[in-house]
């Protein structure tokens, strides 16, 4: 059992970080609270399930080609852009949670799920993380385990979105209009960051190769 809760801090460690599936939830959570901001995070998680099946598969080397690598960077890099832009024109409408109409549940999904899946440093993380737990799991306790602590990565990951769309949701409830609005646009600005850096290195590939 002790194995098996390491396997789910691991999650949770793995989701923690803040990147752009993060600032995404933080900005859907102060529009439209907990619900869209959570859908986010099971779009992201969707995508980290895709990954982890293409490690597990070994067909790793399909996504890992340079082509490919440079398509993830830099149309990841406009998904995070326009997604940021959207974000800093949105909280200009900022309105109270009463008034505030929530964005389509399968939009916010789809946003975290872009988010992550054109992200090539997903694969990459999974490839590192995944691909180790992988080797160690198996060799020490065997296939038939695998499973197992795979889904106890998941229910971190899973703990830890509901985590984030439980305080972001609960932002626009104690924090005021204006100070709701400054953190909508940091999220923004923050998503446009990530854009450029991924844009750079996505243009940065094409030209070595």
């Amino acid at each position: 059992m002790s194995v098996f809760i390491s396997y789910i801090l691991l999650g949770l460690s793995l989701a923690a970080p803040i990147g752009p599936v993060n600032a995404a939830q933080l900005d859907r959570g102060i529009k439209g609270g907990f619900l869209p901001a959570w859908f986010v995070g099971l779009g992201a998680i969707t995508a980290d399930g895709i990954y982890m099946l293409v490690v597990y598969l070994g067909i790793v080397h399909v996504v890992d080609t340079p082509f490919i690598q440079t398509f993830l960077w830099i149309f990841g890099g406009f998904i995070l852009i326009y997604t940021g832009i959207e974000s800093m024109v949105s909280a200009k409408e900022l309105k109270a949670a009463h008034t505030r109409r929530a964005e389509p549940l399968h939009r916010s999904f789809m946003t975290g799920f872009m988010l992550s899946i054109m992200n090539p440093l997903t694969i990459l993380f999974w490839l590192g993380i995944y691909g180790s737990v992988l080797a160690k799991t198996a060799t020490e306790y065997g296939n038939q385990t695998l499973l197992l602590y795979s889904i106890a990565i998941f229910i971190g990951l899973l703990s830890w979105d509901v985590i984030m769309a439980a305080v972001s949701g609960g932002f626009r409830k104690i924090l005021h209009h204006k100070m709701l609005t400054i953190i909508s646009i940091i999220s923004g600005i923050a998503l446009i960051g990530f854009g450029l850096y991924f844009g750079a290195q996505g243009f940065l590939l094409l030209i070595e190769h």
